[in-house]
């Protein structure tokens, strides 16, 4: 269901579901957490098995929901794997390929690095069955995009090819294979990485970003080879 690879630098880790386009189910969610969670590589390179990245949650087990707390609970659960891949160590890219679909996008959402093939593409189909991305996509999505195209994307259901991910910033590049960009990143210093992410994800007030940032150069600065 999830298969963990570490290949130097890289922990490659596959949604490995392809006869289901990679869908997720409950037990699927534990374990993408538990490879995140484990890895000690300092880059993270996410992607999916056979023809799609991922089409989302399982509609089975969504449909197997038995009442509204057992909705919510798999709405956070959702979440809270979102949150440990944005919360990670590592550096995660997201190797895009094939179609990308409702919770699919929100993991996408949640990576450091989006890139994509010229064969992905992608929607939030939610709102077609009378649902919508609640694995953290009402709050991403906009943080992604904007909201104006974040309201277009996630009300209107409709796919977007990788060019059109691309003019709109869900994904960064486009390229026939994405795990090159995880390789290029896991290239550089681990420790840099780290203090990269971490600098470029803090959501506190302007000052004290600035205070942390020069707090983090210096201990980099520390062990910098002249």
């Amino acid at each position: 269901m999830i298969e963990t690879v570490t290949d130097g630098a890289v922990c490659v880790v596959t949604l490995d579901r392809p006869d289901r386009r990679n869908a997720l189910t409950p037990a699927a969610l534990d374990a993408l957490e538990s490879a995140v969670e484990d890895t000690e590589a300092p880059v993270i390179y996410l992607c999916g098995a056979g023809p799609a990245f991922c089409a989302g949650a399982d509609l089975d087990a969504v449909a197997a929901l038995a009442d509204r707390a057992a909705a919510e609970a798999f709405a956070r659960r959702g979440q809270a794997v979102a949150t440990t891949i944005a919360e990670s160590e590592a550096v995660v890219v997201a190797g895009i390929d094939g179609a990308a679909r409702g919770g699919g996008v929100e993991l996408a959402l949640a990576c450091d690095v989006r890139v994509a093939t010229p064969d992905a593409s992608f929607a939030e189909t939610g709102a077609t069955i009378g649902l919508f991305g609640a694995w953290g996509g009402t709050v991403r999505l906009p943080e992604v995009l904007g909201l104006g195209d974040a309201m277009d994307l996630a009300l209107s259901g409709r796919v977007l090819d990788a060019d059109e991910a691309l003019r709109i910033g869900l994904v960064s590049r486009v390229v026939e294979d994405p795990r090159v960009v995880a390789d290029e990143i896991a290239a550089n210093d681990p420790d840099a990485l780290r203090v990269i992410k971490n600098r470029l994800r803090d959501q506190a007030d302007r000052e004290t970003q600035e205070e942390r940032e020069a707090t983090a150069f210096g201990d980099l600065h520390a062990d910098f080879e002249r």
